[in-house]
């Protein structure tokens, strides 16, 4: 075979290993988990509502392509992303998906139409509102996931805690929510619940990656 083709296949085919590697719907799942912050299997296993078999599967899969990689932490295997550039280039595949796949913004509009109070806010508004003393910013992902990484001055208060942290919320500010990004569902509930209860509340469409990829500082726990 000619060297100059025989390089060429070579390098080529390992470019493929990250694409067989993200060929699965729940792998990119997974993968923006852990873009959030580091889990065992456990967890990602439940958040991705998969089995542990699964979960394991998929993560060998992208262990193998380099992608994460899983360290003991006593009893448990806890994995993580092995570069940032992975979540950015999640982030690139979903801009890139919505500009191309107009299928993306029709399952969106399907799932939000017939739901009130979900007005969006921008990054540049939100930190108007929150400057002027009229907004609180709360994030509604898992304490973990605040811990590893949040919007700078947000609040931590889980989704799972929201009932019971109610009375945290000031009545005459708007309550911004905020979780892993445009498509994740925790901040619809969050905005939902909270409208319901006679907050003005919005969502930002952001998760910490795309804040923080824009330039807009991020915050993480000490420790």
């Amino acid at each position: 075979m000619d060297t100059d083709r025989q390089f060429k296949d070579r390098i080529y085919e390992q470019f493929a290993r990250i694409g067989k590697a993200l060929c699965s719907p729940k792998r990119l799942e997974l993968l923006e988990l852990l873009c959030q912050a580091p889990k065992n299997v456990e967890v990602l296993a439940r958040q991705a509502n998969l089995t542990l078999a699964n979960t394991s599967r998929h993560l060998q899969v992208l262990r193998g392509a380099g992608l994460v990689e899983g360290r003991k932490d006593g009893l448990h295997v806890v994995y993580r992303i092995t570069d940032g550039a992975v979540c950015v280039f999640l982030m690139e595949l979903r801009g890139l998906a919505e500009r191309q796949l107009a299928e993306i913004d029709r399952i969106r509009k399907a799932f939000l139409a017939g739901r009130t109070g979900l007005e969006p806010v921008n990054r540049e508004e939100l930190l108007a509102r929150v400057r002027s003393g009229k907004a609180m910013v709360i994030d509604v992902r898992p304490s973990d996931e605040f811990n590893a990484g949040h919007i700078a001055g947000a609040v931590s208060i889980p989704l799972t805690q929201l009932e019971a942290r109610l009375s945290e919320l000031p009545r005459g500010k708007h309550i911004v929510a905020y979780c892993r990004g445009p498509y994740c569902v925790l901040s619809i509930k969050a905005v939902e619940w909270l409208s319901a209860r006679g907050y003005r509340a919005f969502r930002l469409e952001d998760g910490v990656n795309d804040w923080q990829a824009h330039g807009f500082p991020v915050t993480r726990a000490a420790g």
